[in-house]
């Protein structure tokens, strides 16, 4: 059994390792060239606005052969041994129902951004999933402010950034749905 103490830095693990304990924390971790990163917990808007987006996919998709997966939900970068923890992922791949622990193949990653994680989540992590070939929206979530920020694969590949505030409509053409900025942010308070 592998401990941690807050004052300690985690051990170094391998991935098999890394899965095996990351079923018996509390916190959800993040894995990156054998070194675990905890992940912290998020606002009451984003929890709410978390949940609104899952609900939203959810009810759009039921009955389908996509799954909505949140942030227990880990994704394999493709060709690595790293995982994420997104706030929220879809993947409508059949490959990824091979596995009970995480997903390799997302059309769609949502990150709610905190103001810790901001800069990670605009840069180092979408680089790990932009080389995924499956994916076609990364939805970036403001939890302080009504924005969002879709960046997505056109058809030649590359990847436009497309930015959306209070009464625009947003579209995620990888699972067919299009929806009201507002109907996410609706009686937060900022």
């Amino acid at each position: 059994m592998i401990a941690h103490s807050p004052s300690a830095p985690f051990p170094k693990l391998s991935p098999e390792e890394y899965l095996q304990w990351e079923e018996r924390q509390r916190e959800k971790h993040e894995y990156f060239d054998g070194q675990i990163y905890a992940m912290g917990g998020g606002s009451k808007n984003h929890s709410v606005i978390s949940v609104r987006l899952s609900t939203l996919f959810c009810n759009h998709l039921d009955g389908g052969d996509c799954e909505i997966g949140n942030s227990d939900l880990k994704i394999q970068i493709v060709n690595t041994q790293n995982y994420t923890c997104p706030d929220v992922s879809v993947t409508c791949d059949p490959r990824d129902r091979k596995s009970t622990q995480f997903i390799t193949y997302p059309c769609l990653v949502v990150e709610v951004l905190s103001p810790s994680t901001e800069a990670y989540d605009r840069g180092g992590k979408f680089r790990l999933y932009a080389h995924n070939p499956m994916l076609q929206d990364y939805l970036l979530v403001s939890s302080t402010s009504v924005e969002i920020d879709l960046y997505h694969k056109n058809d030649d590949g590359d990847w436009l950034i497309l930015n959306y505030q209070a009464s625009d409509r947003l579209e995620l053409k990888s699972i067919g749905l299009s929806f009201a900025v507002d109907v996410i942010y609706r009686g937060l308070a900022f």
